[in-house]
């Protein structure tokens, strides 16, 4: 076999003025030397944690039929994940509140709110930072990402927000437009000067900003191989894709007579209009899960072209209002035909989703809630799948799913607000193995706190920090550690 280049892949390839354009992992970034290639591999594998949200939850019966219920798209990953049942949140609830607040915010954190701007404590995801990386991440990475779609507001940001701070304040601002969260990974032109060669070329993509340094590491003259060659185009390609998903027609006009792209607000209602008094808004299941796909596909490349190892990302808040309507399907069969005003026959607030939660009944089918909960899950399944193909491999092997931690869960274990214990207990959990952390590939009866199971994912990565009182013994699950 001929001898092979040794490439460090954060130098590789790097843009101007504030834009980084990350890279897939590739055969030359690989350790060569056979005899250390254990311990090197796991050398080039960062570590990563991320929580990952989703509004209104699946009421504790429904998880026990396992993947033959709600759970089902998660059945293609399932020896990826482990899936954790009986976890309760009960100690983070405040009298007079509910789930919705409370479990929103000990989701991730174990602790309830500190008031309506900031969580309990910090998040699992900056724990884990804190623990690997106490003395910074590697320069020009973005510190936390934090995106979703949503549309609930009121007067809690941990409603949609979802990694925070040991001090309770959020890791970072929320993006949930598509144009926001692509100009967070790529960078701002803003710093530049308009009349800059250099602005008026990146205006044009992103892309353009390193065209030379792409031209020639996909050239005749790259020191990489073919394979990688080859790799490395279709990624560019995929990165302009998205680009031209992000902006409208008339945008891509624009670029292609060198003016500055003009991207258009998103298609959906976001800020206040998203949520007018908190009577929920009318939305198509295509209009839904097309942006939902946008910035779950954005928010992987930013994963994968390694931009950000740390944040969260939802797909609705915490008791979310919406009235869904169109038709569903799921693996090329027809699920359900959503229309929950008419279901509910009712307006408004009433006719939201948000309902079937709280109208939930263990002795009734719930058809309406069950193809909510099923979509999510299809949903979540999806942009967990962006991350365990081919491309995503590593250098010890696994996918970055499988070598990151993915915690996620949502703020109720049942929906009735009329019992605390019965809300707030028997809260959807799973979690990606981490390197080998933890016992994939099982739905597991852990039957403890959500604190508990917390410090100890923490303690598999041996920080010094831990969640809670700083007085309460650590109690370690180890039935869920490898």
């Amino acid at each position: 076999m001929s001898k092979r280049t040794r490439i460090s892949r954060r130098l590789m390839l790097q843009g101007l003025g504030g834009i980084t354009v990350g890279l897939p992992w590739l055969e030359e970034m690989l350790p060569v030397a056979k005899a250390s290639l254990r311990r090197s591999a796991e050398s080039e594998v960062p570590v990563r944690a991320f929580n990952v949200f989703f509004g209104l939850g699946i009421p504790s019966p429904l998880q026990l039929e396992g993947f033959d219920g709600v759970m089902e798209p998660l059945k293609p990953l399932a020896d990826k994940l482990l899936i954790m049942r009986g976890v309760d949140q009960v100690r983070a609830d405040e009298p007079g509140i509910n789930a919705h607040y409370d479990g929103a915010s000990a989701a991730f954190t174990a602790e309830p709110p500190n008031g309506t701007a900031r969580a309990g404590g910090a998040s699992v995801d900056q724990m884990v930072r804190l623990a690997a990386y106490p003395d910074g991440l590697p320069a020009g990475m973005i510190p936390s990402l934090v995106a979703g779609t949503y549309f609930r507001r009121m007067d809690r940001p941990v409603r949609y927000i979802h990694s925070f701070l040991p001090d309770g304040t959020a890791a970072a601002a929320m993006h949930e437009q598509p144009r926001d969260l692509f100009a967070r990974i790529f960078g701002s032109l803003d710093a530049l000067d308009e009349n800059d060669p250099r602005h008026q070329r990146m205006q044009r993509s992103v892309l353009d900003a390193v065209k030379d340094q792409s031209n020639f590491y996909t050239g005749p003259r790259s020191p990489l191989g073919a394979q990688s060659r080859a790799r490395l185009a279709d990624h560019f390609d995929r990165i302009r894709e998205y680009e031209q998903r992000v902006f409208d027609s008339d945008g891509a006009a624009n670029r292609r007579r060198e003016q500055p792209p003009l991207p258009p607000e998103s298609k959906l209602l976001h800020g206040g209009q998203a949520d007018p008094g908190g009577e929920g808004i009318d939305i198509t299941v295509t209009e839904l899960v097309e942006e939902w796909r946008l910035m779950a596909d954005l928010y992987a490349l930013a994963i994968l072209t390694d931009r950000v190892r740390f944040g969260s990302i939802t797909f609705l808040a915490a008791g979310e209002r919406i009235r869904l309507k169109g038709d569903y399907e799921y693996n090329g069969r027809h699920v359900f035909q959503f229309d929950d005003a008419k279901h509910r026959n009712s307006s408004g607030a009433n006719a939201c989703s948000h309902e079937w939660w709280h109208a939930f009944n263990e002795s009734s089918d719930n058809p309406q809630l069950r193809a909510h909960a099923h979509l999510k899950m299809r949903e979540l399944a999806y942009f967990m799948s962006l991350l365990d193909q081919d491309e995503s491999r590593e250098a010890n092997g696994r996918t970055i799913l499988e070598n990151s931690l993915l915690t996620i869960s949502t703020e109720s274990g049942d929906g009735r607000h009329n019992d605390v214990k019965r809300e707030l207990s028997g809260v959807f959990h799973a979690i990606t193995g981490a390197n080998g952390r933890f016992k994939t590939g099982q739905i597991m009866d852990v039957g403890a706190e959500g604190l508990d199971v917390y410090n100890s994912m923490l303690d598999t990565f041996g920080g010094k920090q831990k969640l809670g009182p700083s007085n309460r013994e650590r109690q370690l699950i180890d039935q869920i550690i490898s």
